[in-house]
């Protein structure tokens, strides 16, 4: 992967540590359905796949352990990243205490297979600690209620099923233009009044970033303005103390996944930390959801018909719900993996934008010819036209995803690149690898925001070498509003600005999200003064 691998010296740190078919030849996923059972005769046994070698006792896990481990959390990029390069397309991770084997799969084809042969309740491992906390510490609480991140089987798809319509659907998303947009001039004017003298933001702007994906997400998904962008918010405020707490919840799966999961036995610091945060989230989810209730009945009052097409979308939940519970829950969930989400797409972008001065002006000049005049408010017509900023978006996904790998749990057993698979496995499809293999894009270690333009030659593209939002049922539910929200900011801010980024180049690590790792000290410089 350009910039960010050495492929020679990671494969000897590799073994210091553990003693080309064509797309246009691929096959159809009916003809592979169809020779399944030949397949599963000829399949090669699950324990030849091969992986690195577990110790008795320890397992894979020691790998993860302090001072004698070989990795960190944050090596997870890279550790995907070896695996392909030492094993090839199929590894297995084996040996993990109180997790099942995970199995790395870097073939578009078979990841395409596994997607297009899962049935209506496909199980996404993820976040074994929120199902937890929802399942047992908050069981009272949610009930058969507990929404859609880290929840599977019918409860899941109950909860999807009622509320997907109003979240997904195009109208409702249009609605949130103008109020994303406002919410967008006022991260403008912050930008004004923290910028010095030689046009440079502050060393923590991520954290501004976050406040303005908070405030978002907050107009979406609690109807309110939470106040995160009227200047400097105290370290105890609650939308600062919302921030604090996403962050610590999400960059702290990680951990609390892979590594020994004593917190399932016992309430260890981190795990009771944890709870603690999540038991915040809900008391500010209900208590948005509650004043939302409240507006909505005065709009029911003396008997007024209100029509659909004027509620919000919490509004239009509590309206066709009869228990709050799905708005509240609804939010929680948005907000959750929301915030770190987006604010680290953003990251990822802006550092793109202001390190390639080239691409900034050709999206420079694209909003220049739809939106001569910033003072007119932004349309949907207008966001449909800026096809090369989209494009971009969709560039830095491919080559540096904000979401390392999607995966699934197996629900069944499956022949995949010819090894019979058992039923539970967790498979993983490391997207941030298989978006950068020129098996799959030409050209792939290129960065052509061209390639996903309608004229683009019919370069060759694997529809599921990239995949930053995941597919099927299972797709992200706020692809929508996260698309909206970052189309809006770079619309006004490449409008305005012009970024750059005057330091030695930052390199790219985990946390929850793939993102920059350094202070993101741009240079905004008005383009019209």
């Amino acid at each position: 992967m350009k910039n960010l691998i050495g492929r020679s010296q990671l494969v000897q740190q590799w073994r210091r540590g553990i003693t080309s078919e064509s797309l246009t030849t691929r096959p159809s996923i009916e003809s592979t359905t169809s020779s399944a059972s030949a397949s599963e005769l000829q399949a090669k046994p699950y324990e030849d796949i091969p992986g690195p070698k577990p110790l008795p006792i320890l397992g894979n896990t020691w790998r993860l352990f302090p001072v004698i481990g070989q990795y960190t959390i944050s090596d997870t990029a890279r550790i995907s990243q070896l695996f392909y390069q030492h094993y090839g397309k199929i590894t297995r991770l084996t040996g993990l205490i109180g997790r099942p084997d995970l199995l790395f799969v870097y073939d578009a084809d078979e990841i395409e297979r596994v997607y297009r042969q899962e049935g209506p309740t496909p199980f996404r491992p993820s976040m074994p600690c929120l199902v937890k906390y929802k399942g047992e510490v908050r069981r009272s609480f949610f009930g058969d209620l507990p929404g859609v991140v880290g929840v599977h089987g019918e409860q899941w798809r109950e909860f999807r099923t009622r509320i997907q319509k109003p979240v997904l659907q195009p109208q409702t998303v249009k609605k949130y233009i103008t109020p994303i947009e406002v919410v967008t001039n006022d991260f403008m004017k912050r930008i004004e009044d923290i910028k010095d003298e030689k046009d440079e933001v502050p060393a923590d702007f991520d954290n501004e970033i976050h406040k303005w994906a908070l405030e978002c997400i907050g107009r979406v998904a609690l109807d309110v303005r939470l106040g995160c962008l009227g200047g400097e918010l105290a370290p105890d405020s609650e939308p600062q103390k919302i921030i604090d707490a996403a962050k610590y919840a999400l960059r702290n799966v990680a951990t609390l996944e892979l590594k020994a999961p004593y917190w399932r036995y016992i309430p260890t610091p981190l795990w009771t930390r944890y709870v603690r945060n999540m038991d915040f989230f809900v008391e500010v989810c209900m208590k948005y959801i509650d004043a939302a209730m409240e507006r909505l009945k005065e709009k029911k009052k003396n008997g007024a018909e209100v029509h659909e097409s004027e509620l919000s979308l919490i509004e239009r939940i509590l309206a066709k719900e009869s228990n709050p519970k799905m708005a509240y829950i609804l939010a929680l969930d948005l907000i959750l993996v929301g915030i770190d989400t987006i604010s680290m797409a953003v990251c990822s972008i802006l550092y793109q934008l202001a390190t390639r001065p080239v691409e900034q002006e050709k999206i420079h000049a694209e909003l220049m010819r739809i939106v001569p005049d910033s003072k007119i408010p932004l349309t949907t017509k207008d966001l449909d036209q800026a096809h090369y900023m989209k494009a971009f978006i969709k560039e830095v996904f491919r080559m540096y995803s904000t979401v390392i790998g999607n995966g699934r749990t197996l629900q069944s057993d499956m022949v995949i690149c010819g090894y019979h698979v058992p039923k539970g496995v967790q498979v993983v499809f490391p997207t941030l690898v298989t978006g950068c293999m020129e098996e799959y894009v030409e050209d792939a270690g290129s960065f052509k925001p061209s390639r996903w333009l309608k004229d683009a030659n019919e370069q060759k593209l694997h529809p599921f070498a990239s995949l930053p939002y995941g597919y099927g049922a299972r797709m992200c539910l706020g692809r929508r509003f996260a698309d909206l929200e970052m189309q809006v900011l770079l619309a006004k801010i490449l409008r305005e600005y012009k970024i750059e980024y005057r330091y030695n180049p930052l390199k790219y690590k985990v946390t929850f999200m793939y993102a920059p790792d350094g202070e993101l000290k741009f240079n905004m410089i008005n383009r019209n003064r």
